[in-house]
């Protein structure tokens, strides 16, 4: 871990949107309709441009001379800041919705908060980044309540899908040690009026998709300093492959 609170900040934002990129960008040419195959890709596309800005700044901030490549391709899953939800597994596409949601849900109010960061560095990634997720949440929230809310069917699998994931999102809204510091220093929002933002949020979309959450699921965490669940090793394996076969290679 690194001792400079801003520098893991910077990695935990980074590595939340590759691993979840990465995943989401695998519904490319096989998401059930045109529609969503684009809508995916360009999801994707957003959340890689996002982490290019944060492990940017981390590797400045740095001093080590490492790139947002660097940092993407050549560290183990062990180095890896990103919460467990992202790294889950796409499983059918409402599981993949559920995920998109639940993440989406925490990164909107989290951004708009990071706008008004003391740290005008990491201001300016938040307010490029904010509109995009705008458009995230506005899909999956819109999504995720048509589906639940919608035949037996996929409202059996919405509710599957949240029962296996609901475990994942507490880690979103748990504070440690780096975000209490970074939160004293109005570098980054106190996770405590982020967790309030989101429980309203969720609610109230699950009552409109008639879904309901476990109460007493054990919250899953550990993906924020370093220990990950078994999903995201074969994960970087697929994704860092073509890089660490042909180090230095350039188009």
């Amino acid at each position: 871990m690194s001792a400079d609170p801003i520098i893991e900040f910077a990695l935990r934002m980074g590595d939340n949107t590759l691993v979840l990129g990465q995943r989401v960008c695998a519904w490319c040419g096989h998401a059930p309709v045109l529609e969503e195959d684009i809508a995916f890709a360009n999801i994707a596309l957003d959340l890689i441009g996002q982490t290019r800005m944060w492990l940017g700044l981390a590797g400045e901030l740095e001093g080590k001379g490492r790139t947002a490549d660097d940092l993407a391709y050549w560290r183990n899953d062990g180095a890896f800041r990103n919460c467990l939800l992202t790294e889950q597994p796409n499983g059918d596409f409402g599981h993949t919705l559920m995920r998109q949601y639940l993440f989406d849900a925490w990164h909107y109010p989290m951004l708009t908060a990071l706008t008004q960061s003391s740290d005008p560095r990491i201001a300016e990634i938040a307010a490029k980044s904010v509109k995009e997720v705008a458009y995230h949440l506005d899909r999956s929230r819109d999504l995720v309540i048509r589906l639940g809310d919608g035949t037996p069917v996929s409202h059996d699998r919405m509710q599957t899908a949240l029962d296996a994931l609901w475990r994942f999102s507490g880690e979103l809204t748990t504070a440690d040690e780096i975000d209490d510091v970074l939160a004293a220093s109005g570098v980054a929002p106190a996770l405590a009026d982020i967790e309030a933002q989101y429980r309203e949020e969720t609610a109230g979309v699950f009552r409109a998709a008639t879904l309901t959450v476990l109460d007493d699921a054990m919250m899953q965490t550990g993906g924020k300093t370093g220990f990950h669940s078994e999903a995201l090793g074969p994960l970087l394996a697929e994704m860092q492959f073509l890089h660490r076969s042909h180090p230095g290679a350039t188009w």
